[in-house]
């Protein structure tokens, strides 16, 4: 079963819109869609999705006072790292939203006042379908954290629907290098970095590819908006340097913006458009990479 992530450590640089064309060019190949921006979802906006069913995600663990127990000495508050626990006017209160479940309150405390709440409700997973696969979408509830493990839990259960004829998994992953993008990262076969002809694109992408290198991803790279800057030559020197092969390159279009106004891939909204003809031209050199 092959996982092919998009990537490319910084945001707006064309993932989604290389994802959805590689959904649709290659739909007869039996894919799961799946979105790894548990903060930020926003692939289901160019699909037409049928949602299913919505599952309760439940991976958050807060921090609990038994106020019979607290004697108030607010050493709690003072060993928490992130600020959750809080004591004033005589009383403590915790913050959820910003405790991490880290323990270090509930070992420092001398009366044994406070405990470990598990699997706190922190966010759901919707499940879909389109005409170029199923769809999963996280949905983490705002100021929850675990984003990375949302993201797992999609890919788990993409990875479950190999008995039902799924073959392979195409993950949207989320702009930077965070837990979210690791968690896309993890396990898959391949990476697909996108890139614009900038300094600070080429700087990102990198961050990218090294975490692609850490978790055996091969590494691919599209040069988005290459006509924008065509004597920037770095991401063609690291690509001879490193060895990693630039699949191909992607012109300006006026006509992505329009396509995302109109919630349709630029593959559907207008097939002739110049970036849908670059990318038939260079999306049949990876074939190989599906299942």
């Amino acid at each position: 079963m092959a996982e092919i992530v998009v990537a490319s450590g910084k945001g707006g640089v064309g993932k989604s819109t290389v994802l959805s064309s590689l959904a649709i060019f290659f739909r007869e190949k039996n894919n799961a869609i799946v979105d790894g921006d548990a903060e930020a979802p926003n692939l289901h906006l160019l699909f037409d999705v049928e949602w299913s069913e919505e599952r309760e995600y439940r991976g958050k663990s807060i921090a609990v006072i038994d106020y019979n127990k607290c004697n108030l000495c607010g050493k709690c508050a003072e060993t928490c790292e992130y600020r959750a626990i809080k004591l004033k006017n005589n009383e403590i209160k915790i913050l959820d939203y910003l405790c991490e479940g880290c323990l270090a309150c509930a070992v420092i405390c001398p009366e044994r006042a406070i405990s470990i709440k598990k699997d706190v409700y922190s966010g759901k997973i919707k499940i879909g379908k389109t005409e170029f696969g199923p769809f999963i979408s996280p949905e983490l509830e705002p100021g929850q954290s675990n984003s990375g493990k949302l993201v797992t839990e999609e890919k788990n259960i993409a990875r479950s629907w190999k008995e039902k004829g799924i073959k392979n998994i195409l993950v949207d992953s989320a702009a930077g290098i965070g837990c979210q993008v690791i968690a896309s990262m993890g396990g898959s076969n391949y990476a697909i970095l996108i890139a614009e002809p900038t300094k600070s694109s080429f700087s990102d992408m990198l961050r990218a590819y090294e975490l692609a290198y850490h978790f055996r991803a091969k590494p691919f790279i599209i040069i988005n908006k290459h006509d924008l800057n065509p004597d920037f030559d770095l991401i063609e020197k690291f690509s001879k340097e490193e060895d990693v092969e630039i699949i191909g390159k992607i012109p300006y279009d006026k006509n992505i913006p329009v396509s995302m106004a109109k919630r349709k891939p630029i593959f559907m909204y207008d097939p002739n458009s110049p970036s849908t003809r670059a990318m038939k031209d260079f999306f049949p050199t990876i074939s190989s990479i599906f299942d």
